[in-house]
Formats: structure tokens, sequence, C-alpha cells
């Protein structure tokens, strides 16, 4: 029996595409993105969450144009964000052409929703005119009814032939700067989906569990779907859709893509749940380092294990470590380096870690 090597991802390479000045597909990182709960129309509200969402690192923000105010205050929020705005659009290609004509760098059009192949014309035209790629997205509970007619229920190749239904008009029309998403809340329905629009096309694909749930079943949710996915090799783009503040998708997304060792960002911390066996409160000390390391955005590890059983294993492979008993052993790069007696311990592990962004940061000038 052949084994696949065990820490091996081979991403499929597809057509790669820009979305504003990030690149999506191909061999380019798989991009982080979020969605604003904000009224569009409440410009100021929109642009301070959508900074928010830059801190923590994302990519890409999409944001909803329901009606023309909405579609027309972009022209405001675009020149405030360091970003690009992807504009979401439901029910009116309308608000399409005014969203492409006001700055948005890419338009999601649903095809259960938007309209015949001559509205999606127009809206190609706009993109083509103003520069816009296009996600063409497909929700199991917004399926075209003829679709439904023909399959009797939302089902993976009904997705799946809607999706190419519109890569078809887009073809057409010579427009090639599209990616897909096949977005379902069953997680079988939509893992079967993704595995099928990825066979039938090369076109860079957009991930998510739509309507995933709150904070903690949202993350499992996701997790398990997106995540086989991308072990799969799927997936250029992904957005985890929690019912919680938007800036948790992005972290989320993020230790998602660092598990699989797909893409890394900040100071990874891997520690122990605790036991009796601790020689320090371990789940408040992880608690506030997650707090106060979230500032760094150069790739790290860090091991926080509160007793010698699995600490001098784990923290020899990694940047940092702290091992836990009488006197807290201390490791850099795979190597005791000294002891912490005295002194906080936050405090410490805070200031190594900053430390290390900084030699790092000057090892790549």
């Amino acid at each position: 029996m052949s084994v696949r090597p065990w820490r091996d991802i081979q991403r499929k390479k597809t057509r790669k595409i820009k979305v504003g000045d990030v690149e999506v597909g191909g061999d380019s990182p798989i991009s982080v993105q979020s969605m604003t709960n904000t009224l569009t129309t409440d410009i100021k509200a929109t642009v301070q969450q959508i900074k928010s969402l830059e801190n923590v690192g994302a990519d890409l923000v999409r944001v909803s144009c329901p009606d023309e105010e909405s579609s027309l205050a972009l022209k405001k929020i675009v020149k405030e964000v360091n970003i690009p705005i992807i504009a979401d659009i439901h029910f009116h290609y309308k608000r399409a052409i005014e969203a492409a004509e006001s700055g948005a760098s890419c338009l999601r059009i649903n095809p259960g929703n938007i309209g015949k192949s001559e509205r999606v014309k127009e809206v190609i035209k706009a993109a083509k005119d103003n520069g816009c790629s296009i996600r063409i997205g497909v929700n199991a509970g917004s399926l075209e009814k003829e679709l439904l007619e023909k399959y009797g229920e939302p089902c993976p190749e009904a997705m799946v032939e809607s999706a190419l239904n519109h890569v078809k008009i887009l073809e057409d029309n010579d427009f090639y700067e599209f990616k897909i998403s096949c977005k379902a809340s069953d997680v079988f329905l939509a893992v079967a989906a993704y595995y099928g629009i990825s066979d039938a096309c090369n076109y860079p694909i957009h991930l998510g569990i739509t309507e995933a749930g709150g904070m903690i079943p949202g993350t499992i949710k996701s997790s398990i779907g997106m995540g086989s996915l991308l072990w799969a090799g799927i997936g250029d783009t992904i957005r985890v859709s929690l019912s919680a503040d938007p800036v948790e998708e992005i972290k989320v997304g993020f230790n998602m893509l660092k598990s699989l060792n797909l893409r890394h960002r900040g100071v990874n911390i891997i520690s122990c749940p605790s036991c009796a066996r601790q020689n320090f409160n371990v789940i408040s000390t992880v608690g506030e380092l997650e707090k106060r390391l979230e500032h760094i955005t150069t790739p790290m590890t860090l091991s926080v294990i509160g007793c010698v059983v699995n600490g001098p294993g784990e923290a020899k492979e990694t940047d940092i470590g702290l091992t836990g008993g009488k006197s807290h052993q201390i490791y850099i790069n795979g190597e005791k380096h000294h002891i912490l007696r005295e002194g906080n311990m936050i405090d410490h592990l805070v200031d190594l870690c900053e430390k290390k962004q900084k030699e790092l940061l000057e090892k790549k000038v």
C-alpha cells in the first residue's frame, strides 16, 4: 500500500486572477477574507470594521450592497481602506454595475438570484470596464428554480451545474477573471460540490461552509469541511462564516491554514490542556499570551507546556519554548537557553517573541 507523504499537501494549480492587488489562485498564498456586518450606508462604521479586519491580517473584505445607496457608498469606503473590497450582490444586477463603477475590486454574484444571462452580460461589461474580477457564488439555499425542478432538491450535481452554466456565460463573453464558490450549510453537500467543481474546471476556488453557526460550532463545522478540502489541495481563498465578530473569522481562518502548514502569520502557540501536573496556570497564561501577542505578524512558534512530560519534546520543535517545573526552563530555537526563576512569565515570553520578530525581520533585510 502506498502511503502519501504525511506532511505533503499538493495544491491544485488553478488559474491565477487578481482581486485588486491580491493574487488568487495558481501558486499564490491562500487568502483569508471576511465580510462586514455593519450597514454599508454607515460609512464610518463600515470603514472602522474593515480596518479592524486589516489589523488581524485580512487579505480581502466583502461588503454587502443591497441597495443603490450602499453600492454608491463604496466610493468613499474604498478610499479609506487599504485592502480590496468585494461587493456582495444579490437580486439586482444594477447594484453590481454601480459597485464596479464605485471602486469595488470584485463582484460576487449569485447565479440563483441575479437573473437572466443578459443581465449577467451587463455585469461582465461593467467588470471589464472597471478592472473588476467576479466571483460566481453558488449557494445551496438559493439555486435556480429550473435546477431544483430538475434534481428535486439541492444536491452537488445541481450546484456544479449552476456554476458551470455561469462559467459558460463568462467564457462566451471572453471574461476569465473569476473565481467560484459552491457553498452549503451542510458539510457533506458543500464538500461534494467543491470536489465536483474542482474536477470540472481549473478556475480558482473560494471555500466556505455557509451559515456555519456560532463561534464554537461554526469553527468546528468549518474546520471539518474546509479543512478536508484544503488537505486535498482544493481552495485558493477562504472565508469562515461565523455568527460572531468578523475579526474572529479571520483568526479562525489563519489558524486553519496554520494547522495544515499552508500559511503562517503571527505566533502559533502550542500549549497543553493542563492537568494536576502543571506548575503554573496554563489556561490563564495562554489566554493572556494570545491577547498580548496579537500585534506580532511574523510567523513563529511558541510552546507553553505545564510540566516536563511533553514540555522538552515540544520545546525542541519550536522557536521559543517554556517547560514548567520548580524553575521554568526556557528553550530558544530548540535548545535549552536559560531558567526562569523569577519575574513575570507572560512579560518574559512576550519580550522573547518580540525579540524573535525583530531578529527575523532583520534577517530579511
